[in-house]
Parts: structure tokens; C-alpha cells; sequence
């Protein structure tokens, strides 16, 4: 390749030992690696390179397949690439049949483009030639079909838009002919429409439109299946928004124990109840709302549906889901005297909001509903501040007492103990005699006796003052040095006896 940028020709007779070398490397080496290479230097050899094309077969059955979606070659993205650009260059200079089929296409394109995150230079440009070379094969060419926006149609505006594209985003040549879809509801499979044509918009010829509000969808997640001229198809998931409406709502105080008839006040949508409702801990605090579907009028369920109260002082909030009954109505029972731990039993003005949210409508709300004034029990206000307020008993370490020591006659006892070896040493050496006169005074002789005096000194301190770690680390150089200098006594005392 270096060669052929420079525009250096390659002689016969040295084209003929590479095709050998070629020939004899193969036999040795079949790997997919090899393959790789191989296609992609046949490919510049000429016609007697020709044999590494009938190889293309054995490299393609070596392909992994992953979840059924994606087709790649064991070595990740820089194999998969070197392979697919190789095995498309070697057959169209041979002029041998198209390596792969469709199917194989969509695959490795898929692989491809769930790599397009790639990092590295390297990386980047081994997907964006494999995806040329795949988007530039001839009738297996894969084509992207894809949603434009976030896939939410609008309620008012039930147009689906899509992309029909190349591998790199680029328009078609020839643009595909008859674009149409089949639409379905995914929760049941349901068909909502038959052959639903796209047509191209004038302003940008890759994007197709199909108009779906004569098929009047409902709220929900439908399914596309778009096919292009009858050969390319792709199943894309999209998403019709509804509005919702309150129907009615009503809030109101009752007695705990049901012994009157609760009082309830209706409220409209998007106003607050003009007045503050009052409730004390023998009283519950009620709420029911309906909610209809802003196009059907059918009463509708939500994901999401909740009851917050809010101190209008501290801005202190809990939040209660609201149930929904037998008639799909949304209810809020809130017994005062059985919750007052939730609010901390802080008395005053709080504000009540309903909160509404699903992922299918596009008018989700916060709506201020009504003020209440909740009152708490005083009795359990006192207690809870006298509890905060009073102060904790003083918490008193104590100490393990230490152990009670031995009389002053029991020590001196045992020390007298202790030192009775080292009283018998000086004795016996005194009773036997002490041999110097094989004594030296050479340095390592001098030095042992030094480490030997240092060491047993190094322990009276010990006794008197140090711990144990500090002197351990005054230990361990004594000792080392001790240890040298009588290594060297010992053989200088060995080689005098073998002399003698």
C-alpha cells in the first residue's frame, strides 16, 4: 500500500513471491486476523492473487452473532473492520459475488453503529470506512430509518416524521419510491392502520411525513412498520400524547368517627377554593377527583397522582398518594388526629395541591387546590416539646479501675530473682577463671563485645523507661551489627583452630 501512494511500481517476479508468501502463510495461518490481512493485500496484487477470494466464505461463517441484532468478528471493532473492507475490496477486483447477503449486511451495519461512540482517531476512521463500504455494496446496501424529534405526537398535531437515510446520515441514490407503514397499538397489537404512505417534504428530501389524524389515535405507544419500495423494512416505536382534563373535584372536612354528613365543596380547574377549610384532630380532610380524557371523554388512569400539603410558614411538605376507586375516581382520606406525627404536629395554614403526571399526556399539572388549616392536639404539642427542650442526663465515662499492685517486699523479692543468673555469672567466673588470652584486639572482636554490652544495656533502659516499639527500633541495628562482627569472630576462631 506504502508502494502504490508513492507511485513505486512492483516488478513481476517480486509480485509472484509475495502471492507465494501469501499462499504459504495462509496454510499456516487461518485465523480471522490473517483473512484480514490477507483479502486487503490480494486485493493490490493482481489476477495472481485471485485464490484468497474463494477464502471469503470460510472468513464470514467465522462471524459471532450477538442477541440475534449484530454480526462481528472476534478482535472487536479494528478485526470486524479490517475484515468487512477487506472481504468487499478483494471480491469487486475479482469481480467474484457479493460476500454477504442483506440480511448479513443489517447485522454488521448494526454492530457498526452501536460502536459510534468510539474514541480513539483509529477507531473513528475503521467505522467510517466500514460503513462506507457497506452503505456503498450494491443492492444489500442496509438503509437507516428513524424518527425525527423524541417520538411524542403531539394531540393536536398527529404527524410521524422519519429519516430514511444512508449508514452515514446521507440521502438515498436512487431515493426510495413508496415509502409506507402499518401502525399498531403495542399493548395489544391491535392494527390501528393499514399501508400508511410517507411522502417526502420538498424542503429536505430524506425526511418522510405520514399524516395519522384521520386514523384518529388514541393515547398510548404504537408501533411502525416502514417499508421502503418493498425491500427495506424497519419497526420503529413511537408515542401519541393526550390531554387530560378534571372533570370535577371536590374537597371538603369530615368527622372521624362518620357520625355527620361530610361537607364538600366543588372546585374548577385551574382556581382555589376561595375560602380556608379548618380541621382539627377528631376530623379528616377529604378529596375526590375525576380525571377524562380531553378527546374522548372516557375517565382515564394516571401513573402518577398525589396530594401535597404544605406549610404556608416553614414550606415544610409531605406528599399522599391518591387512590383510585371502583369508578376511577382519585381519593384523599387523611384522618388529622392519626398524622399529626407527619407533620410534626405543627399546628397553621397549609396549602393543598393536586398533582397530576403521566408519560402519555402533555399537560401534566400542579394544581393549587384549596388552604386548610390544620389544628393538632395540644397535648401532644407540649409533650413533644417538652421532650426537644428538657434536657438529657450527663452520659459519665468510667474507666477500668486499675489493678491493686503487689507489696514493696514481693517486688524486691522478685527482682533479687531476676538477677540471680547475672550474680551466679559473675561467681562461677570468678570460681572457674575467665580465659582471655585468646582475646584480640581486632576490630570485629571489639565490635561483637560492643554490640553484646550494647544490647544488654539497650534492655536496663527498657526496664527503666522505654515501651516495647521503641525498642525494637533501637534493637534492630544493635543486633544487625552484633551479628557481623561475631559472624567474623567465629571464622577468624575456626580458621585458627584448623591452622593449629
Amino acid at each position: 500500500m506504502s508502494y502504490k501512494l508513492l507511485g513505486v511500481q512492483i516488478d513481476e517476479q517480486n509480485t509472484a513471491k509475495l502471492v507465494k508468501s501469501l499462499q504459504d502463510l495462509l496454510k499456516k495461518d487461518d485465523s480471522i486476523v490473517s483473512f484480514g490481512y490477507a483479502f486487503n493485500v490480494a486485493s493490490e496484487l493482481g489476477p495472481s492473487a485471485a485464490f484468497v477470494a474463494d477464502r471469503v466464505e470460510d472468513a464470514v461463517v467465522q462471524a459471532d452473532e450477538v442477541d440475534g441484532k449484530m454480526l462481528q468478528f472476534e478482535g472487536g471493532l479494528s478485526i470486524t473492520a479490517l475484515v468487512v473492507n477487506g472481504i468487499f475490496r478483494v471480491t469487486d477486483t475479482f469481480k467474484k459475488a457479493a460476500p454477504l447477503n442483506a440480511e448479513q449486511a443489517v447485522k454488521f451495519a448494526t454492530y457498526f453503529l452501536n460502536r459510534r461512540s468510539v474514541q480513539s482517531a483509529k477507531g473513528a476512521h475503521l467505522l467510517i470506512e466500514a460503513l462506507k463500504t457497506l452503505g456503498a455494496a450494491e443492492k444489500i446496501a442496509p438503509i437507516c430509518i428513524q424518527l425525527i424529534g423524541n417520538g411524542q405526537l403531539q394531540s393536536d398535531n398527529h404527524v410521524l416524521n422519519v429519516k430514511v437515510v444512508d449508514l452515514l446520515g446521507k440521502s438515498l441514490t436512487p431515493a426510495p419510491q413508496n415509502i409506507y407503514g402499518k401502525i399498531l397499538l403495542k399493548k395489544d397489537n391491535t392494527v390501528l392502520a393499514e399501508k400508511v404512505q410517507f411522502v417526502p417534504k420538498s424542503s429536505d428530501k430524506t425526511v418522510y411525513a405520514a399524516q395519522l389524524s384521520n386514523y384518529k389515535p388514541t393515547r398510548g405507544i404504537y408501533l411502525a412498520e416502514i417499508n421502503a419500495d418493498n425491500i427495506y423494512t424497519q419497526t420503529l416505536q413511537f408515542k401519541v400524547l393526550g390531554r387530560i382534563k378534571v372533570h370535577s373535584l371536590e374537597v371538603g372536612v369530615a368527622e372521624s368517627d362518620a357520625s355527620s354528613a361530610v361537607k364538600k365543596q366543588s372546585v374548577t380547574y385551574p382556581q382555589t377554593l376561595p375560602h380556608t377549610l379548618k380541621a382539627d384532630t377528631t376530623q379528616k380532610l377529604l378529596l375526590k377527583s375525576v380525571l377524562i380524557d380531553e378527546g374522548t371523554t372516557k375517565v382515564i388512569s394516571v401513573h402518577q397522582a398525589f396530594v401535597r400539603l404544605t406549610n404556608t410558614d416553614t414550606k415544610e411538605e409531605i406528599i399522599f398518594v391518591a387512590e383510585q376507586d371502583s369508578n376511577k375516581a382519585y381519593k384523599f382520606d387523611m384522618d388529622v388526629g392519626s398524622h399529626g406525627a407527619d407533620f410534626d404536629y405543627k399546628s397553621g395554614e397549609y396549602e393543598l395541591y393536586l398533582i397530576i403526571g403521566d408519560a402519555s399526556i402533555s399537560n401534566s399539572f400542579q394544581w393549587h387546590v384549596a388552604n386548610v388549616q390544620l389544628k393538632f392536639s395540644h397535648e401532644y404539642e407540649t409533650r413533644k416539646k417538652q421532650a426537644i427542650r428538657s434536657m438529657l442526663p450527663e452520659i459519665e465515662h468510667l474507666f477500668r479501675p486499675p489493678e491493686k499492685r503487689p507489696p514493696r517486699f514481693v517486688s524486691d523479692v522478685f527482682t533479687g530473682l531476676c538477677l540471680t543468673p547475672l550474680v551466679l555469672l559473675f561467681i562461677f567466673w570468678v570460681k572457674l577463671g575467665i580465659n582471655v588470652s585468646n582475646f584480640s584486639f581486632a576490630p570485629c572482636t571489639i565490635g561483637f563485645h560492643a554490640g553484646f554490652g550494647g544490647i544488654l544495656a539497650l534492655f536496663v533502659v527498657f526496664w527503666f523507661n522505654l515501651n516495647m516499639f521503641q525498642t525494637l527500633r533501637l534493637l534492630i541495628p544493635i543486633a544487625i551489627f552484633t551479628f557481623l562482627c561475631g559472624n567474623r569472630v567465629l571464622r577468624g576462631i575456626h580458621a585458627q583452630r584448623i591452622t593449629k
